[in-house]
């Protein structure tokens, strides 16, 4: 780039684009990269603070920050996204369906140390929806030595930062448990949470079983559900330690793998997280507080079971950081700090 004063400059190529800001009105770019100063654009660039304005020269071990952006944007890019028209050096990422939103954190924060560039996006284990912006890419001076957005590369590795997993198609069986539902004592609140929270994916119920607390009985429903073809069982009730409560031994005995009994995360810690045979069928018990807390544990694990990650116990006690629920009068999950 080249410094020259603003009345100097007729003729010259702009290599920036030069925004105009009106509070409240408006936020955009008046003269864009590339233009061709023309006499009458002085008054107009004056008018936004530009007593001096940069014009381009051409330098071979130098980008300019459009094509810096693209590169940044490429290191971050993978399949169901795409990129944001480039304006005043910016890339944004689009989630082009619906899916959950994986971030490499490590390397995503490699890149970023390097100075001079920067990859903003939103919280990984996420669920996001078609045309959600996921990230945004740009170089902090208006050029960039080729060599740096080298390293910038090298630093990302030969995989893209983000993964965007499209939400699958389950099929879902629901084990209502408790002498207090089963003997018709009280009318049964929890299963109709559990599938309202269904219903925002691609769920078809093909069954649901009420038990009491006999924990033969309950390991029976699950097993007629899988039976039956079901690609995720959830549990309700049953999860404390009060010796009524059967429904840890009951998956247990079904025959799937318990990941975690117990999760970080307030509400939700009598969470229980378990597989079945080697198609992995994730096995849920859900503690009492689905039923009646807004947000809780099930909200941070289900997105991820819907799109067919297979999750382990370091995933689960990794929550407690951002595992407390402040339960807000006005809920604005997932745009808070609730699992993250």
């Amino acid at each position: 780039m080249k410094l020259m004063k603003t009345q100097d400059a007729v003729g010259q190529i702009l290599c920036h684009d030069i925004t105009r800001i009106i509070k409240g009105v408006t936020k955009d770019a008046v003269f864009c990269k590339g233009h061709v100063i023309r006499k009458e654009d002085i008054p107009v660039l004056l008018s936004v603070g530009k007593d001096h304005i940069y014009i381009w020269e051409n330098n071979e071990h130098m980008l300019h920050e459009n094509e810096a952006a693209q590169i940044l944007y490429d290191l971050c890019k993978n399949d169901h996204m795409r990129p944001s028209e480039i304006k005043e050096g910016k890339i944004e990422v689009i989630a082009e369906c619906g899916g959950l939103f994986k971030v490499d954190s490590n390397r995503l924060n490699a890149v970023n140390a390097l100075g001079e560039m920067m990859i903003a996006s939103r919280h990984g284990n996420f669920p996001v929806r078609e045309g959600d912006k996921l990230a945004g890419t740009r170089i902090i001076p208006l050029v960039i030595e080729k060599e740096k957005m080298e390293r910038a590369r090298a630093v990302a590795g030969d995989t893209p930062i983000f993964e965007l997993l499209p939400f699958l198609k389950k099929k879902a069986g629901i084990v209502t448990t408790g002498n207090e539902v089963f003997y018709g004592r009280i009318e049964d609140t929890f299963t109709p949470v559990v599938e309202g929270k269904l219903s925002e994916y691609d769920v078809e119920i093909i069954g649901r079983e009420i038990c009491s607390d006999d924990h033969a009985q309950i390991t029976a429903a699950i097993r007629k559900l899988l039976d039956s073809g079901a690609e995720l069982i959830i549990c309700t009730g049953g999860m404390s330690v009060d010796p009524d409560d059967r429904t840890p031994l009951a998956i247990r005995n079904s025959g799937a793998e318990i990941v975690t009994y117990g999760a970080p995360v307030l509400p939700g810690a009598m969470f229980l997280l378990a597989y079945y045979g080697e198609e992995k069928i994730p096995v849920m018990g859900l503690p009492g507080c689905v039923m009646y807390a807004k947000r809780t544990i099930f909200d941070l694990v289900l997105p991820r079971v819907m799109a067919g990650e297979a999750l382990h116990k370091k995933d689960i006690d990794c929550l407690g950081e951002g595992g407390l629920c402040l339960s807000c009068p006005a809920c604005t999950f997932p745009n808070c700090g609730f699992g993250k």
